[in-house]
């Protein structure tokens, strides 16, 4: 999917009127519940495109964020902060680097919806997978800190964590491929024959590997703030899709930047991988296995095609809510434009992988 322009995701602003709450109702409540916390609060919007509003609030001792639900009517499953509070929570204990959360407020007469509010950190959150503001030498090891993270997720102990109903276990894969196929259905607008082949090719090829672990959903450099100066993860941000899953669905959602060009999430196709100091896919894929104590990965191109159909099946989604909304806009006609190159690079996958 095609992202704005990553200065419109930096750093914070004034709150838009319809996102705006009593900040003073606010400061009460949490001088009451956080232990330490004194006033004067301000509070600032992060300008990141997150679906949960997310606000940076200042004292004069610290700093933390406040992350919550969009007000307005939702969707039952949608927006769950209180899920994301709950893996943070739980990972934390364990060491893992996420956020320090504070607390969970399901009292909707403080903010207008739940929220929780957990540490700010500081570090460095990258846009561009081509990290164009890291020195050469610096690159490689930036990406093996952060394949790092994730593989550490991977190898949790979810019974340990207290995580063993955050998700349905078993079947990932044939759930995820159903899904996905029907949502594409209902929102198809032309037919696109590589997506047709996909539904029927995908179910057919699901792996016999049944691995279970906790994933993030939407693994990247800009979902993770890294240290100032040292390759690795401080805070894995943005936990919204996670569940219990498959963890190759999860590595190779990572690895399909190795296959976008720039303008696409800043991804890696195209560019001189050797000259920038960037690793090779080849090797990030050997260090995610040397991490995990995996002897390779057979199913990569399975991974690649269902990853790739994926996020064709979300765009057509999206594309077809915008026609209903104003069928002349110039950006969804650019949304749906991006289904059918998805699909075929897909497809591509899916012929590699025997289809």
């Amino acid at each position: 999917m095609t992202r704005d322009e990553a200065p419109d995701f930096i750093g914070v602003g004034d709150t838009p009127d319809h996102l705006r709450f009593d900040e003073a109702r606010l400061a009460e409540f949490l001088a009451s519940q956080l232990p330490g916390f004194e006033g004067p609060l301000t509070v600032q919007k992060f300008k990141g495109g997150q679906s949960n509003p997310t606000y940076l609030l200042t004292t004069p001792a610290r700093k933390y964020v406040l992350r919550r639900k969009p007000p307005g009517d939702l969707l039952p499953s949608a927006h769950a902060v209180d899920r994301e509070y709950r893996v943070m929570t739980a990972l934390g204990r364990l060491g893992y680097p996420a956020p320090k959360t504070w607390l969970l407020c399901e009292d909707e007469s403080v903010v207008g919806t739940t929220f929780f509010v957990m540490d700010f950190v500081e570090g460095r959150i990258f846009w561009d997978s081509g990290l164009p503001d890291v020195a050469k030498e610096a690159r490689a090891p930036l990406y093996r800190g952060l394949i790092d993270a994730l593989a550490d997720l991977h190898l949790i102990d979810i019974e340990k964590a207290g995580l063993s109903d955050y998700g349905k276990p078993g079947n990932y894969f044939e759930r995820q491929i159903g899904r996905w196929s029907k949502q594409y259905k209902a929102g198809e607008t032309s037919k696109i024959d590589e997506m047709d082949r996909l539904i029927s090719w995908l179910p057919s090829a699901i792996p016999n590997d049944e691995a279970s672990s906790i994933v993030h959903g939407d693994f990247r450099f800009d979902n993770v703030i890294m240290h100032p100066t040292e390759p690795r993860a401080l805070a894995v941000l943005d936990w919204e899709l996670s569940t219990l899953g498959h963890p190759l669905a999860d590595f190779t959602y990572f690895l399909m930047a190795w296959f976008f060009p720039q303008e696409v999430r800043g991804g890696l196709a195209g560019r001189d991988l050797g000259a920038l100091g960037i690793p090779s896919l080849d090797d990030a894929v050997a260090h995610y296995c040397a991490r995990t104590g995996r002897q390779g990965l057979p199913d990569l191109d399975f991974c690649l095609a269902y990853n790739m159909f994926r996020i064709a099946a979300i765009i057509q989604g999206v594309y077809a809510r915008s026609l209903q909304g104003n069928a002349s806009s110039p950006e969804a006609a650019k949304t749906g434009a991006q289904v059918q190159p998805l699909a075929r690079l897909a497809w591509s996958f899916a012929e590699r992988a025997g289809a």
